[in-house]
């Protein structure tokens, strides 16, 4: 089974510039809902594999990517779609809000 792909300052650009939907877990240690969370982003990755892309962004250790995207509560989760952000959700949700999001980007990229 897949799991997210860990995603840093380094690789971002690389990861979110694909013709599929991308979405992108912003989290940390630390922070108590983003391990409610983290579970359910790890078995999306699994149930959309080869259909999306998921992966983490530990905004601890990487910070232009949060800073860019203005991360300031966590979980932040973002969705991409050729590079751009289409759609997000802060703090944490039930497995199909995420996975409801992610259809309606594969829906709109057909």
């Amino acid at each position: 089974m897949s799991k997210a792909i860990e995603i840093t300052d380094a690789n971002f650009n690389d990861i979110i510039n694909t013709d599929k939907p991308v979405l992108v877990d912003f989290w940390a240690e630390w922070c108590g809902p983003c391990k409610m969370i983290g579970p359910l982003v790890e078995e999306i990755a699994g149930e959309y594999e080869g259909k999306a892309v998921v992966g983490k962004v530990d905004v601890d250790a990487n910070h232009e990517i949060s800073a860019k995207y203005g991360i300031r509560s966590i979980p932040t989760l973002l969705f991409f779609r050729n590079g751009e952000i289409v759609d997000k959700q802060i703090g944490a949700v039930p497995k199909n809000v995420l996975a409801q999001k992610l259809d309606a980007q594969m829906s709109e990229q057909s």
